[in-house]
């Protein structure tokens, strides 16, 4: 899906909607932290700047809770 340069979040999107079509799941969450070559590279110059993007789906999406739970793994 990353081959060539796209936005992180539609990239989020894409695997989680593959994720679903290959495998009967309740839900998907999709967490991607990625630091912008723009933002590293140019204007700011802030190394170490990172931005992370959720695509949930099922009970990730309808269980706030549940999705928080993860969120906190991951932390």
């Amino acid at each position: 899906f990353a081959r060539r340069p796209q936005l992180q979040e539609r990239l989020s999107k894409q695997i989680g909607d593959a994720i679903e079509a290959s495998v009967d799941t309740l839900g998907v969450m999709v967490v991607i932290e990625a630091e912008h070559m723009c933002m590293s590279m140019r204007g700011i110059k802030k190394q170490g700047s990172t931005t992370k993007t959720i695509y949930s789906t099922g009970v990730f999406k309808k269980q706030i809770e549940l999705r928080r739970e993860v969120l906190d793994l991951l932390k």
